[in-house]
């Protein structure tokens, strides 16, 4: 985390190499948002670029006030709303109710490797089938690990929506993952 403050820094004194570690670190991450919400990789590649190039631009005034991820993440999900309209609405539209933690599902039971590469392939392809709203909750939570502050801060929405959102994909998965462990008892 020091190196990047540092490299931050030096960044933000226009040092080129510095910004491009910065990249390096974070592209991946900033695409894989994109493309989980666009569903196109050309989109998703075009966002990436265009991250990069808006947080060069305003990289002086970046403050450090929030982690520079979560600050990337910002900027890569508000260029996703200016290309899909309704996703801000459709997040906005999930509530503020706030709904008690679940616990995570243990993927790392004692079945067969089989079995637990099926439910990979079956989890990832449910996440692909949720609404594009809940595909970026769930991708800000657990492929980019944000805290639930952080995503709250990422999407500028309340904190209560967040975890409303998180709990109904969750729940969605949790069907698509019941249903698949019930065809694999009846076959």
């Amino acid at each position: 985390m020091d190196n990047e403050k540092t490299l931050i820094q030096r960044a933000q004194k226009g040092d080129h190499e510095a910004f491009a570690s910065l990249v390096d670190e974070h592209q991946r991450y900033v695409y894989n948002l994109a493309l989980r919400v666009m569903k196109d990789e050309n989109e998703a590649l075009d966002l990436t670029q265009e991250t990069f190039v808006r947080a060069w631009t305003a990289l002086p005034n970046f403050r450090g006030q929030s982690q520079f991820r979560t600050w990337l993440y910002r900027i890569v999900t508000n260029l996703c709303y200016n290309r899909l309209p309704s996703l801000r609405r459709s997040l906005n539209d999930l509530g503020d109710d706030v709904m008690e933690e679940i616990p995570e599902p243990n993927f790392n039971s004692p079945a067969s490797e089989f079995e637990t590469n099926e439910t990979k392939r079956h989890l990832s392809q449910a996440i692909q089938n949720l609404g594009a709203n809940y595909q970026l909750l769930i991708t800000l939570r657990y492929q980019n690990e944000l805290s639930y502050d952080e995503i709250a801060s990422t999407l500028n929405l309340p904190l209560g929506t967040v975890k409303t959102g998180i709990f109904r994909a969750k729940e969605q998965l949790r069907k698509k993952l019941a249903q698949l462990e019930d065809s694999w008892i009846t076959t």
